[in-house]
């Protein structure tokens, strides 16, 4: 990769946007195929398709999300600017199966993949364009990844103020999914730090978007289906260090898990907190988890010789664990369970720990997500008030034994203001669950029910099973989200498979 450091201006925004002004400050520009992106093919694409006779990279790839459970053929481009991408949605974006915008891919089910259809990998789409160094503003591509935002950002004393569990995303799926972190009672989800996009429409045309505004609350969550984000003007976070200070404890059970996550003392308000929940354990055990509890690293927390250089960080990968995959003598199931252990037993009762900012704030990445025949991601939320509803669904994935990773418990704060926005305020619980276990979809399905019955959701980020009868109940914005996108792209331009299953 061809490495530069040089800025490029940021795009203009219009007046309605809190014009930001971009101290430009020396970061590296990718060209080519970012870390962590799909390789490129060589192969010419077929004459007579879109893509035919140019210089975009085209071909016919099977995609699926991370979860493996879903595959489709798709006719995959690669833009590398604003106009390629534009003339792509103009030439080709209006046939019969539509198009739709894919980043680093590792959502788990199908809402970047269109079957029959175009999908736009936006990885190449990977600069940063502007970063104001004293007001904590950076203007990006919507392919840059996050991973890589935050390597660039944290020497200049700032952070990505919303992380997912896995650095493999980019800026723009952020926006799309409208992510969240463990920080969301106070920091809510990654749209609440959007000041503008610019957006690109069916009609080939580009607008800048602001909070505020209906196609912005379309679009922060939207997956992708107002248009292409192709690039986000984001506030940032402001740290001392690249570390987090840590404390970890455990709970017994799942009232005693409930009852941690909402003490009222002072000293265990966070701005993160999660738990680890042993989905295996049943009986009186069910529900014990090992919550961990963090906060940023102030500079006088360090010892001496540190503060030297408190922004300085490895990034290696998370800490503690084995080198993924490959160890000898290893199955896949073995390493899964081991890992299990481990998380439900490392550090917990430990107070006061130092842990990079990458290794804390992307957990997932260390675990591997193997089996043959794929996962599935079950994430869900229900509100305060649900807790007996939660409780069932825990002590009914237990009894089922069919988790081979620890759960992880989050709770959240309010609801942003995307139609689509997976968040709501109370509990939300995420678990990995073979796609081959017996009887799975069925379980599920029942698992739905009962949530939607106490005013809870499915997460579609994640999704690619979920029953279409059952949205509107789940997301109350379903409703004015259609009748938005109808008159944004009446033909339909923008589809995926999770939009046409669902109804979307």
């Amino acid at each position: 990769m061809a490495a530069e450091t040089a800025v490029a201006p940021a795009p203009t925004p219009t007046p309605a946007s809190a014009p930001v002004a971009p101290v430009p400050v020396p970061v590296p520009l990718v060209d080519g195929t970012p870390d962590g992106a799909p390789g490129s093919s060589t192969d010419d694409p077929p004459a007579g398709l879109p893509g035919a006779g140019t210089d975009v990279d085209a071909d016919f790839e099977i995609l699926t999300g991370r979860g493996r459970t879903a595959p489709s053929l798709a006719y995959v481009l690669r833009p590398r600017t604003y106009e390629e991408t534009a003339a792509a949605v103009l030439s080709y974006g209006h046939g019969t199966r539509g198009a739709i915008a894919r980043g680093l891919g590792r959502a788990h089910g199908d809402a970047a993949q269109n079957a029959g259809g175009t999908v736009l990998d936006l990885t190449r789409l990977a600069r940063i364009r502007a970063v104001d160094a004293v007001a904590g503003v950076v203007v990006c591509d919507a392919g840059t990844g996050l991973y890589r935002l935050a390597r660039a950002v944290l020497p200049l004393g700032w952070c990505v103020p919303v992380a997912p569990a896995t650095r493999h995303a980019t800026v723009g799926g952020a926006v799309a999914a409208d992510v969240h972190g463990a920080n969301h009672p106070g920091s809510g989800s990654f749209s609440r730090h959007v000041v503008s996009l610019d957006l690109l429409t069916a009609d080939g045309q580009t607008h800048t978007v602001v909070p505020g505004m209906p196609l912005f609350d379309a679009t922060t969550g939207g997956l992708g289906l107002t248009g292409v984000i192709l690039s986000v003007t984001l506030r940032l976070l402001p740290v001392e260090t690249a570390l987090v200070t840590v404390a970890t404890e455990r709970a017994g059970g799942f009232d005693d898990l409930l009852a941690r996550f909402t003490d009222p003392d002072p000293g265990h308000r966070h701005r993160y907190t999660a738990a680890r929940v042993d989905l295996l354990a049943r009986g009186a055990a069910t529900g014990r988890a090992v919550l961990t509890r963090a906060d940023h690293t102030p500079r006088e927390a360090l010892p001496a010789r540190a503060r030297r250089t408190p922004l300085a960080a490895p990034w290696s990968g998370p800490d503690g664990l084995p080198g993924l995959p490959g160890l000898p003598g290893w199955s896949v199931a073995a390493l899964i369970d081991d890992l299990r252990a481990r998380a439900m037993s490392a550090d917990a009762g430990a107070t006061g720990r130092f842990r990079s900012l990458a290794s804390f704030l992307h957990p997932r990445d260390g675990f591997p997500h193997g089996g043959r025949g794929g996962f599935v991601r079950y994430e869900f939320a229900v509100g305060h008030g649900h807790e007996e509803t939660l409780r069932r669904v825990v002590g009914r994935i237990a009894a089922r034994g069919c988790a081979r990773s620890p759960g992880v418990l989050k709770r959240f704060g309010e609801t942003g203001p995307g139609l689509l926005s997976f968040p709501l305020p109370g509990w939300t619980l995420a678990v990995d669950l073979p796609a081959s276990h017996d009887g799975l979809g069925g379980f599920l399905d029942t698992l739905d029910e009962e949530i939607a019955a106490a005013g809870g959701r499915v997460r579609l980020a994640e999704d690619a099973r979920l029953r279409p009868d059952l949205v509107e109940s789940m997301y109350p914005g379903l409703g004015a989200f259609r009748e938005l996108r109808a008159a944004l792209d009446p033909g339909a331009v923008f589809v995926s498979d999770l939009a046409r299953r669902l109804g979307l």
